[in-house]
């Protein structure tokens, strides 16, 4: 099994760094280049940004941001947050993003994704799948869009399975019901996708724990993304991969 890796996520909003439950009640959390900084500095292996008001705004993620954040880092950084075409991918890649996450736009036209990934590769392109419980869904979840405020009659693990037959790269997975609550990673709906695609799969929405990571690692999980835990410092992301490493977790050093 490859080594896991364990990626901090900012959330920002107006060029700050917020959390809430549900993508709802955002509450600030602090600068996000120095959140970035002490995230590497601790042994991150990536940080995700994801710009949680842009499609609802219809713009970009805001490129300074993106650019200050990469200044400052040497790890990789997947940006998402109102790519809606291959030039938007291509203007956050050259803000310093490594790769580009999208979601509400590959659901509305998913030739996106093949797209940017003929063009830029399909290393650059990460799809993120925002889902929710549904019972009616062959796999017992749906896709949510517009930050988990409109479903759109899609099954996630049909949608991964698509997405990545379109070009995806890489799924950014989060449960919808489980974000913020700190309840831990939704494991069937892991499995669900596991099952539908052979890709590597960052799973988040609601870790709060080692266990609840290593729970996820043993269920097909590349990589476990989480926040508040590191934001509020109940973790370090070193002290966190030591406990993964003793519960037998093949994390990176």
């Amino acid at each position: 099994m490859l080594n896991v890796r364990v990626i901090p996520c900012l959330d920002v909003r107006d060029g700050r760094v917020v959390k809430g439950v549900r993508f709802r009640d955002l509450e600030d959390q602090g600068d996000p280049v120095a959140l970035a900084t002490r995230y590497e500095r601790e042994g991150a292996d990536e940080i995700v940004i994801l710009d949680v008001t842009a499609t609802a705004d219809g713009r970009l993620a805001r490129r300074r941001t993106v650019s200050a954040v990469r200044r400052a880092l040497a790890i990789p950084l997947t940006v998402g947050g109102g790519v809606r075409e291959l030039a938007d991918a291509a203007e956050l890649l050259d803000a310093g993003a490594d790769r580009v996450s999208v979601n509400t736009a590959a659901v509305e036209r998913p030739e996106l994704l093949t797209e940017i990934a003929d063009s830029l590769g399909a290393q650059c392109a990460v799809i993120a799948i925002d889902a929710a419980g549904d019972a009616n869904r062959p796999s017992g979840y749906e896709v949510r869009t517009h930050s988990g405020t409109r479903s759109v009659g899609l099954d996630a693990a049909a949608w991964a399975s698509e997405a990545v037959d379109r070009g995806a790269g890489e799924i950014l997975l989060t449960s919808f019901d489980r974000d913020g609550t700190r309840a831990g990673y939704d494991l069937d709906l892991l499995r669900a996708v596991r099952d539908a695609v052979p890709v590597p799969i960052i799973v988040s929405g609601g870790a709060s724990s080692p266990g609840h990571m290593a729970a996820a690692i043993s269920e097909g999980a590349d990589a476990v993304l989480a926040a508040s835990i590191f934001h509020q410092e109940e973790w370090s992301v070193g002290r966190l991969k030591d406990r993964l490493s003793r519960l037998g977790a093949p994390v990176r050093r």
